[in-house]
């Protein structure tokens, strides 16, 4: 606030800090931006009291309606054409609109009828659709393009996708933004998939003891892409961390390390002599060509630093290339983290449906993320708007076990105020990890944001519970 030229000529730093402890108790910690933007505001009134000028530079606040322009990356369309090409070239329905043309506008018109997006969902995880249950009909009347519309609405929010003020609507109208947003997140899980110790065990080489494993498994599959990079950069001898998938790949530098370390055979020495950060973006690209990954980027996309082209391009030189050797005292580690089949399903479900609500930390696994009753809180503020005393709630990571287990008592009082079945049931329940208890809150929760009177009934056939909603 004292580098704000709106108020350093207004108020000395002693002013300033004493305006701000009284807006907030601690500055030491951070803030939201809603905090800092009412604090903005304030010193903003002061000042114009202070000054007796017009209010007019806050005038956008209060406006009753704003204007806003949703731009689209002309390169990541390109990107993700060029992904449907090649997964949905071969489907017996789609065959006859692919390849599409990725300068036209053919990809929004194709997919006004929910048919493509359905396609899509069942290649990034196999099964997630009855093919059965989309209407394929070559003219669509409204009522059979909106049930396809629900259909891959619910189910992109089944394997994980944020769906969040996505409505059946917006995909009717065929939103440009929204739509690749949708896309995008549906070919990064795709991506990503392999990602985890029980799919590649090889992964355990990237830590060194047991602890390590358990941390390796907290890890969202984007830090684990990380992770991987940096382990083989390191390898390499290459200089400095990669943090992101934006700005650390700039120069291209960092890909022309990982490609020799993991192909050296199709290496150039010019790669890294060459100082124009285009001209070796280009090599690196021509460099994973000859490995055969797909090309999902430019040179210019490197060199302006796109994060999801560049997270794409990673995961696929992955998919490429292993680069991991087998251990096997290691593995024998990573196999014995099984679980029973029915818990595991149950766990993959829950942890789908909080990844696809909307919270901003992501859970790995439901069991383990979940014991210091932050994701909870973050949950039941979700479904249940307003209900969590934010002051008593601490942020990870929280070291301390009475802070967790007040997290978790927060939890199970607010659980208590929404009618849980929590009987004999307190916070310390949760850090201990207790599975069945687990479970039961999650289902609870799931029926809470239905927004319903639901009724599950397990069929003899089938082995998912089937759930109708009445409103």
């Amino acid at each position: 606030m004292i580098k704000l030229k709106a108020f350093n000529s207004m108020f000395n730093e002693e002013e300033i800090t004493g305006i701000l402890d009284e807006l907030h108790a601690d500055l030491s910690n951070e803030i939201e931006f809603e905090h800092f933007l009412k604090a903005y505001l304030n010193l903003q009134g002061r000042a114009t009291a202070k000054s007796g000028a017009s209010k007019q530079s806050s005038s956008f606040l209060k406006a009753t309606t704003t204007t806003l322009l949703h731009t689209i990356s002309e390169s990541e369309k390109g990107s993700y054409v060029a992904h449907i090409n090649s997964y949905l070239g071969d489907d017996p329905l789609l065959k006859q609109f692919l390849p599409i043309d990725p300068a036209r506008n053919d990809l929004f018109n194709l997919a006004k009828d929910g048919v493509l997006l359905c396609k899509l969902i069942n290649v990034a995880v196999p099964g997630t659709i009855d093919e059965r249950a989309i209407n394929t009909k070559r003219f669509l009347n409204p009522w059979e393009r909106n049930e396809n519309h629900t259909l891959r609405l619910n189910s992109a929010k089944a394997i994980g996708c944020m769906v969040v003020n996505i409505g059946t609507q917006d995909l009717v109208e065929v939103r440009p933004h929204l739509l690749l947003g949708l896309i995008s997140q549906i070919i990064k899980i795709q991506l990503l998939a392999d990602l985890s110790l029980k799919k590649t065990p090889e992964l355990v080489e990237l830590v060194d003891d047991n602890n390590d494993v358990k941390e390796l498994m907290g890890l969202d599959p984007e830090k684990v892409l990380l992770k991987r990079m940096n382990f083989h950069l390191k390898k390499a001898g290459y200089g400095k961390p990669v943090l992101n998938f934006s700005s650390d790949l700039k120069d291209g530098k960092a890909y022309a390390y990982l490609l020799n370390v993991l192909a050296p055979e199709h290496c150039s020495p010019s790669t890294l002599d060459t100082k124009d950060p285009k001209e070796k973006a280009k090599l690196v690209l021509d460099h994973a060509e000859r490995m055969d990954c797909k090309r999902y980027l430019k040179p210019e996309d490197i060199v302006e630093g796109s994060p999801n082209l560049n997270l794409a391009f990673v995961a696929q030189i992955f998919h490429q290339r292993n680069g991991l050797t087998t251990d096997s005292k290691k593995i024998s580690f990573a196999e014995m983290m099984t679980d029973d089949v029915q818990t595991s399903r149950e766990e993959r479900c829950f942890r789908l449906w909080i990844n696809s609500i909307g919270i901003v930390t992501y859970v790995n696994n439901v069991f383990e993320d979940v014991r210091n009753g932050w994701i909870l809180v973050e949950v039941l503020d979700k479904v249940s708007p307003g209900s969590v005393n934010w002051k008593h709630a601490s942020k990870p990571p929280v070291k301390m076990p009475f802070r967790k287990v007040e997290n978790c008592n927060q939890v199970v009082r607010i659980g208590r105020q929404l009618k849980f079945s929590l009987v004999n049931v307190a916070g310390n329940d949760i850090v201990q990890g207790n599975k069945k208890l687990l479970l039961g809150n999650f289902h609870d929760l799931v029926l809470v944001e239905s927004l319903g009177v639901t009724i599950s009934i397990n069929f003899p056939l089938c082995d998912v519970p089937f759930v109708f909603r009445s409103f």
